[in-house]
């Protein structure tokens, strides 16, 4: 795993309709439209906040969280506007794999702006970053997320019955969903000897 290529200077990401790039203090207001949408956080861990202040805060922990290299968060740009956030964290460099997250803000749903977001860190992790395993947890009922991580190429693993806490969600059973890079690159027909090794 190449910590350095995610933790050294922050990416800036592009792919053809969008730009994944940092979250700064300038982008409050489009942040704040978006936690304080309870709509958002019906399939997600996240506490929506209904307070600008606290939502001011969270942005200097994103920047925390990336200094102290736990997790990366990107906003993600369309024509220069946030339109939502993806995350890469649970970071495990003993078995070289990641987790992954997204949401957008409700006006951008089902646009394809979340599938795009997430090939695009997907081919970064994997030829960029070097990582073997790429997972995501899904809560049962979220379909739309599902569609977007098969797209992708994930595949079902499995259903973790009762077997995590979330924030406002208590205990809840989550499907697991995950892409090898071996895979990632046969359906791509890169040559794996071409790439720099773990």
């Amino acid at each position: 795993m190449n910590f350095d290529a995610i933790f050294s200077d922050f990416p800036v990401l592009q792919s053809d309709h969008l730009v994944l790039s940092k979250i700064e203090d300038i982008h409050l207001e489009e942040v704040f439209a978006i936690y304080n949408n309870d709509a958002v956080f019906t399939y997600c861990g996240i506490i929506p906040k209904h307070n600008k202040q606290t939502v001011q805060k969270m942005i200097s922990h994103f920047e925390r969280d990336f200094n102290k290299k736990k997790r990366i968060k990107w906003g993600i740009f369309q024509d220069n506007r946030l339109v939502g956030i993806i995350e890469v964290m649970s970071f495990n460099k003993d078995v070289n794999m990641a987790s992954i997250g997204y949401f957008l803000a409700e006006e951008f749903w089902n646009k394809g702006i979340s599938t795009e977001a997430v090939q695009r860190i997907v081919r970064f992790l994997f030829e960029e970053v070097n990582i073997n395993r790429i997972q995501a947890e899904v809560m049962p009922a979220n379909k739309i997320s599902k569609k977007v991580l098969l797209k992708n190429g994930f595949i079902k693993e499995g259903v973790l019955r009762q077997a995590s806490v979330w924030a406002g969600k208590g205990v809840i059973d989550l499907e697991i969903y995950s892409i090898l890079k071996n895979d990632y690159m046969l359906e791509r027909g890169i040559n794996m000897t071409m790439m720099t090794s773990c």
